[in-house]
């Protein structure tokens, strides 16, 4: 059997392969299933920033019917009973998970600005957390909000809870940026210990008959793994910080490309939730048994061997791979 072990944010994990953020990780029962199942790590289900900001205004038992007496910024929130029960209970949430499990717990915040980040990153160090996940989502609607200050805010808010915190921090990234390489090396310069690249942002859909803008939820499939394989394999050689891959790993073929762009772990959550917990085991058996096929005797054996720093060719990973899609698709409309 292959070596199926490596690291990930500094933490030692039997297995490179990560049960990411999603609402599998409510459940007890659920995260011992996972680690039992092969996973390396969970991060958990991700605490909302306007959670905090009513839990700081206290209005953590928040209904409904009191939406009046809120800010008008915060009357957009849901009831997020039925996703998790608020800051204090996540907090007790973490804890437990952390004594009924021997695989790194992540916490995970999400939001963007508050300054209720700081203190509640602390108190996930407290309950036990060997990590953070910051999974920060903001959509810039504003015209005259520049990407220059977006940066700067993502940038604020990772060295405000890098500083606050001794365990190890990651930032889990939209691909949106103009020049993600450069903010790659900004974040990991504000204090990232690692990246996760990328979030899958969910867009609303619009209900044409009803005239109304409704949410929608779409699994990732293998093929938005493309888009993270190019980025990690470009960024694994230019910063000095762990990488991980979301969005898209779904069998133990996508694992390995991922490795082999340079990550350090794989995160799963959509292929999970489609063919259940026990499906982990089943890419996990594969991957082992695709390294032993093919006479590797580690993770480590593989990781970054299609990275830009192995393959000494930017191009492929870059604008000649456009060129050469054309080129394809012209021999094949010729045909």
């Amino acid at each position: 059997m292959a070596n199926l072990q490596t690291t990930y944010l500094g933490l030692p994990l039997k297995s490179p392969l990560v049960a990411s953020s999603s609402p599998l990780t409510y459940e007890l029962d659920n995260l011992r299933r996972l680690e039992e199942a092969g996973a390396g790590a969970v991060v958990l289900y991700s605490l909302f920033e306007e959670q905090i900001e009513l839990a700081e205004m206290g209005f953590s038992d928040y209904y409904r019917q009191h939406d009046q007496e809120l800010p008008e910024a915060l009357r957009h929130i849901a009831n997020m009973k039925e996703y998790n029960q608020g800051a204090g209970s996540y907090l007790a949430h973490l804890y437990q998970a952390k004594q009924a499990l021997t695989i790194p717990v992540i916490g995970s915040l999400n939001g963007y600005y508050s300054s209720g980040w700081t203190r509640y990153a602390r108190l996930m160090e407290a309950a036990g957390a060997d990590a953070l996940e910051l999974n920060i989502y903001y959509l810039p609607t504003k015209a005259h909000v520049t990407g220059s200050e977006v940066e700067q805010m993502y940038i604020d808010l990772v060295r405000d809870v890098t500083a606050s915190v001794r365990i190890p921090v990651s930032v889990k990234l939209s691909p949106y940026f103009s020049a993600m390489a450069n903010m790659a090396r900004r974040l990991v310069g504000a204090g990232a210990n690692g990246l996760v690249l990328f979030n899958r942002f969910y867009q609303p859909d619009f209900d044409i008959a009803n005239r109304a803008i409704v949410p929608s939820l779409d699994l990732s499939v293998s093929s938005e793994l493309r888009l993270r394989l190019r980025w990690v394999a470009l960024l694994s050689d230019q910063i000095d910080a762990d990488l991980a891959i979301t969005g898209g790993i779904h069998t133990a073929e996508d694992a390995i490309k991922g490795l082999m762009a340079g990550a350090n772990v794989v995160m799963m959550a959509s292929a999970l939730i489609q063919n259940g917990i026990d499906h982990l085991a089943i890419v996990a058996r594969d991957l082992d048994q695709w390294l032993d096929q093919y006479a590797y005797n580690s993770v480590s054996d593989v990781r970054g061997l299609l990275s830009h720093a192995q393959i000494g060719d930017s191009a492929a990973l870059e604008r000649a791979n456009y060129l050469n899609v054309l080129r394809t698709a012209r021999r094949q409309d010729n045909k």
